[in-house]
């Protein structure tokens, strides 16, 4: 048998433990603290800027098979659009499409052609990469006049030759050309 004041501590115990004890009490905050907004700093030039850039119209990126699929036959798929003379010079020498005249002159040897190129493309390139090493040429005379136009032209193209891209076609020989060796 169960004893009644035993019985009625326990109870109370009970009620009073069940009193003292409550859930937690949370906050939410919603926004950073001023230290925190500090802290990551504001950049509204910045987030103008990325606004401005993300809502640009440009054209899609389209993959080979997407171009094909659309009947466009793939030419090439390099873009262009960031590359210097001296860049599509080095791969069309590489290409064995241009090559390194003896003269110090580009020359068109699309006959010996590794890919594909576009044929008047390169002769457009090489006319006015010409043009402008003439232009040099004419420059380098008038700044030393007792040199003569000829040994400024050949020790150009020595100089020249070091920096061309290892593989480019270069003249050696009346109608002889070879890769350049690095």
């Amino acid at each position: 048998m169960i004893r009644v004041p035993v019985f009625a501590s326990f109870v109370f115990c009970a009620f009073a433990s069940i009193g003292c004890f409550g859930a937690p009490e949370f906050v939410t905050v919603d926004r950073a603290t001023a230290l925190e907004q500090q802290a990551a700093g504001s950049f509204p030039d910045l987030e103008r800027k990325l606004n401005r850039a993300s809502i640009t119209p440009r054209p899609v990126p389209l993959t080979p098979k997407q171009f094909e699929a659309l009947g466009i036959k793939p030419i090439r798929f390099v873009d262009t659009t960031e590359m210097t003379d001296a860049d599509l010079v080095d791969g069309l020498l590489v290409q064995h499409c241009i090559g390194e005249g003896r003269d110090g002159l580009l020359v068109d040897t699309h006959s010996a052609c590794i890919g594909a190129a576009d044929h008047e493309d390169a002769l457009e390139l090489v006319q006015r990469v010409n043009g402008a090493r003439i232009q040099l040429w004419r420059w380098m005379h008038e700044q030393r006049p007792a040199v003569s136009a000829e040994e400024l032209r050949r020790t150009w193209r020595e100089v020249h030759l070091r920096g061309v891209v290892c593989g480019g076609w270069v003249q050696v020989g009346p109608e002889q050309w070879e890769a350049k060796r690095c």
